[in-house]
């Protein structure tokens, strides 16, 4: 791993003149011209190495999810776990390769440790629960990148506290690369990223390295 170019991204913002949507943009000042081109990214560079974790935040709709699988087409192979193909009418349990503790091992890590939970299809969890197992099967694979979108948005916030802990830990011990979206700043303690990415409104961004220098 190491620089890699953020590439500049530009919408075709044109959309089809009916009379409601020349009204609405005379409301707002907004020509015809002035809505044919919308850049919503910057070129920029973006240091990222094996095992660190980046966090990508910003307000919403600032385009934090484009950056996000901008890095990862760049960081390929890389596992995202909203894409993941999920078994079918199985037992959480039953869903790992290795014995029982090695399933255990991957759900613990994920924040699943619910026994009403471990024995459930994937059909019968809540939307967080099927978040945290998406998250298991991920770090199973143990890949050389994972990227998370809405990272822990579907917790509570102990939970997620929980999981931030562990994605910092497993980042550490098998250098697996985490790429995680969040518009939330209390997990950072836990996550302890290594590259802050504040995507602002328009196309801007600050890319920091907090643990650069022991900052």
């Amino acid at each position: 791993m190491g620089t890699y170019l953020i590439d500049e991204v530009v919408f075709d913002g044109r959309v089809q003149e009916t009379a409601n949507v020349l009204e609405v943009a005379g409301m707002f000042g907004l020509g015809a011209d002035s809505r044919k081109k919308i850049k919503v990214l910057e070129a920029n560079e973006i240091d990222v190495e094996r095992g660190q974790v980046v966090y990508i935040t910003g307000a919403s709709g600032a385009g934090k999810s484009l950056l996000m699988r901008q890095l990862r087409d760049k960081l390929a192979p890389a596992v995202d776990i909203a894409e993941q193909e999920l078994p079918g009418d199985v037992p959480l349990v039953d869903c790992f390769e290795g014995d029982l503790s090695d399933a255990l091992k991957w759900l613990s890590l994920a924040g699943l440790s619910d026994a009403f939970a471990l024995l459930r299809s994937e059909a019968e969890l809540s939307d967080g629960q099927r978040y945290r197992f998406r998250l298991a099967l991920a770090m199973a694979q143990r890949p050389g990148v994972i990227c998370i979108d809405e990272f822990c948005a579907t917790l509570d916030r102990v939970t997620a506290a929980v999981v931030a802990h562990n994605v910092r830990r497993f980042a550490d011990q098998f250098g697996t690369t985490f790429v995680v979206v969040a518009s939330q700043d209390d997990m950072l303690e836990d996550l302890i990223p290594d590259v802050v990415v504040i995507k602002h409104l328009g196309s801007g961004c600050d890319i920091l390295y907090p643990r650069r220098m022991g900052n």
